[in-house]
């Protein structure tokens, strides 16, 4: 795989929100960065605040450019928070260091992407970006 295909990309999103709708959660906002931080796709969901975006952005961004998924960013934050707070200074605030931002692998074990998820509870979130990388298949997740 060369890299994260629009295809995969909406077959994660589509995933990830049938996986919240089935689960039960708040409408959640997905979206997919490649391994350079570059938005290939993005869905809000009905009745998901506007300001998601920005959310869902940042938990991928953070997890992509860090190679450092959300959960664990979240225990550096609380370990060290003057690092996150200098990261977040560096990528100019653009960092959401939480779950729900989940790196993609590919079958070789390389970082091709990030998936960002927001809308519910941070735990829930990283469980639908996981269900739709699964769903995509070749892939895997790291939370």
């Amino acid at each position: 795989m060369a890299g994260l295909s629009l295809r995969k990309a909406r077959t994660i999103i589509r995933k990830a929100m049938e996986h919240g709708k089935e689960a039960g959660m708040k409408p959640l906002s997905v979206i997919v960065l490649d391994d350079g931080g570059n938005v290939i796709a993005f869905e809000r969901g009905d009745g998901a605040a506007p300001g998601r975006f920005g959310i869902a952005h940042g938990k991928a961004y953070g997890a992509v450019m860090l190679g450092m998924a959300g959960r664990a960013q979240m225990a550096r934050a609380e370990a060290q928070a003057y690092f996150m707070a200098a990261v977040n200074g560096v990528y100019g605030g653009a960092v959401v260091p939480v779950p729900g931002g989940v790196l993609i692998r590919d079958a070789k074990g390389r970082v091709v992407g990030a998936v960002g998820v927001t809308g519910d509870a941070s735990e829930n979130d990283e469980a639908a970006a996981l269900a739709g990388i699964e769903a995509a298949g070749g892939l895997t997740g790291e939370a």
